[in-house]
């Protein structure tokens, strides 16, 4: 803070004796003030909406600032400020209560009490909070040297200029101030350019003296610069790299700015699917965050949006691909250039191999003027695979030209694009032709494993339980079931929602999978130079056919036990039969049995007639038994 005290007012003009003061104006008549007027007031007093200066001297001239009335003297202002010696006051008309106003006044009301007081030469604070306002306020009332050694444009620039740009702090602080109702002339005075180049030097000497390696804290600036708006920051940033600034810095700096002033645009899982309705609203409070006050959320977060983008180093590695395809979905939220979502889309088909599957997830929906969602796109969908499909292009587009001296193999994103098929294929109003444009896009060798394909594929299908026979074998026809895991061949085969002929296929490719397994299981003791990827799918084979033996060897035992039930009850029955035909064989020796037969001893007829009888009940015990 520097206080400025005045006893009486000094002048550079010339004084006639006697007379007054020779008060020179810019394209006015010289003016002759009595010297006895030129300080009149010790102090202000405030009524209600009205100023007065304390004095003996009744007022002649009141000012309007904003809804204040300031009841001052004309010469004191003259002495001063060319502005109101050039300037006649307006008649006062019965409906005002002032003689000049005073539209779009720099500081308002606050800064002109200040400028009065010291056209008063009443003692009065520059501080870095008013220096701003003060400077473009002199300069509003022309408050030059010609009228005064030390008047209010000179001090106020030596404050700033000695003070202000020495300091981070303070310039950081001149730099807020200037947001408030001081443009344009903030900016015709270079006020904010050349606090922006001061504040881009001390960071330029700061990144220096830490030498290649920047930590977490050596950034302690991010925190600042963020709080700026968004055209002061684009200007510290543009200075930065004129100064040689490291591109991920520089964008470590622009990813901090996006996450603080833009929403988030994380959707959760629970808003996908049946309940995608949820997301609509989800996306609708985030878009209003920004709703309070009389500003435009829309229009400044579209603001912030592409001045963000103009800023963004070139170099690949400069921002995440999470933090682009976060700009991408502001960009087409907020309703940017197609320009600018043009760029943003092949910059995320660059780097899209580190992309995220939520990160993907974009919506089809655009806030309004009023920061409501209005649906982009012609169908009722709830994620834009039209702008996935251009990103892949691209990135298709930039792998083809990486891989034009190589052997062209899997690619990377066939994880993340499958999962994203999962994804979107809970939609249910997403039809059949845009969810096979989105598999088909990678070219056939692109996948190892058509697991996660699987997966999608049978989303859809469960999502879309009315779909025709025909759409259901165009979606499976281009799923390759030799890349199917054993897991996912056993799922596939009890799966009833899969046309007939991709079960057979299923079926076919399982035991195809279950005899290489049996048989590499025996090459596998022979050969020691296997890679290690090989060996622990190989391994896991084994471990999911030895699963399938353990579990026959299980039915094999259920099956056993059983039989030996069974056999258990067959022996008790032969038992009990045994036991019947001992005792009819004593029933048959006994004497009773055998009288007759005594009897008859001398006749041959007689003898051999209950032979024949002992021979029949032979024959039915043999057959019982």
């Amino acid at each position: 803070m520097f206080s400025i005290h005045q006893d009486h007012p000094q002048t550079s003009a010339t004084n006639k004796p006697g007379n007054g003061i020779l008060l020179p104006a810019a394209d006015h008549p010289t003016t002759v003030v009595p010297a006895k007027f030129i300080a009149t007031a010790d102090a202000f007093e405030k009524k209600e909406h009205s100023w007065f200066a304390l004095s003996q001297i009744p007022t002649d001239l009141s000012i309007q600032v904003e809804d204040i009335t300031f009841h001052v003297h004309k010469y004191p202002l003259i002495s001063k400020c060319s502005y109101f010696g050039r300037t006649e006051p307006q008649p006062r008309k019965s409906n005002h209560s002032y003689d000049l106003k005073l539209d779009n006044f720099p500081g308002g009301s606050e800064t002109f009490e200040i400028i009065l007081k010291f056209c008063y030469g009443l003692p009065i604070s520059l501080t870095v909070n008013n220096v701003a306002a003060l400077r473009c306020a002199s300069e509003f009332l022309e408050m030059t040297e010609a009228l005064e050694d030390g008047n209010l444009i000179s001090k106020a620039e030596a404050f700033f200029t000695f003070v202000v740009l020495s300091s981070w702090r303070d310039s950081i602080t001149v730099v807020k101030s200037c947001e408030k109702a001081l443009s344009p002339w903030a900016d015709n005075l270079q006020i904010v350019r050349r606090c922006c180049d001061s504040i881009a030097w001390k960071i330029s000497q700061e990144i220096s003296t830490a030498g290649e390696t920047v930590n977490n804290e050596d950034r302690w600036w991010f925190d600042d610069l963020t709080t700026l708006r968004i055209d002061y920051f684009t200007r510290i940033i543009t200075a930065l790299r004129t100064k040689g600034m490291k591109p991920e810095i520089m964008g470590a700096c622009i990813t901090q700015y996006g996450e603080k002033w833009l929403p988030s645009t994380d959707l959760g899982r629970e808003g996908i699917g049946n309940n995608y309705g949820r997301s609509e609203l989800q996306w609708n409070i985030m878009s209003g965050r920004k709703q309070e006050g009389n500003i435009e959320p829309t229009k400044e977060q579209r603001l912030i949006v592409e001045s963000l983008v103009s800023i963004l180093p070139p170099q690949k590695e400069a921002v995440s691909c999470k933090f682009i395809l976060k700009m991408l979905k502001m960009a087409i939220l907020y309703s940017a250039s197609p320009a600018l979502v043009s760029e943003l889309e092949k910059r995320a088909g660059f780097v899209l191999e580190n992309a995220d599957v939520n990160d993907l997830l974009i919506p089809s929906y655009a806030a309004g003027d009023q920061g409501k969602l209005l649906n982009s796109g012609e169908e009722d969908t709830m994620h834009n695979t039209d702008v996935v499909q251009r990103i892949l292009g691209y990135f298709l587009l930039y792998e083809q030209q990486q891989q034009q001296q190589q052997q062209p193999g899997p690619l990377a994103i066939t994880k993340l694009l499958d999962s994203y098929l999962a994804e979107i294929a809970r939609d249910p109003k997403l039809s059949v032709n845009k969810f096979l444009v989105l598999a088909q896009s990678l070219p056939e060798n692109a996948r190892i494993c058509d697991d996660g394909l699987y997966r999608a594929i049978d989303t859809f299908l469960k999502t879309h339980p009315s779909l025709s026979e025909h759409d259901r074998r165009r979606l499976c026809k281009f799923m390759n079931s030799g890349k199917l895991s054993l897991d996912a061949c056993e799922h596939a085969a009890q799966n009833d929602r899969l046309p007939l002929r991709t079960t057979i296929q299923v079926l076919f490719s399982e035991q195809m999978k279950m005899r290489a397994a049996i048989q590499g299981r025996g090459e596998t003791q022979t050969i020691d130079s296997l890679d290690q990827e090989s060996t622990n799918k190989e391994v896991k084979a084994l471990k999911i056919e030895l699963d399938r033996v353990k579990m026959q060897m299980a039915e094999l035992q259920r099956d056993y036990s059983e039989l030996q039930q069974e056999y258990h009850k067959q022996n008790i029955k032969q038992s009990n039969l045994s036991g019947w035909a001992f005792g009819w064989r004593k029933i048959r020796k006994s004497a009773l049995f055998n009288v007759k037969v005594d009897g008859e001893e001398d006749t041959d007829g007689s003898h051999s007639r209950p032979t024949q009888r002992n021979r029949g009940s032979f024959r039915r015990r043999q057959s019982i038994s």
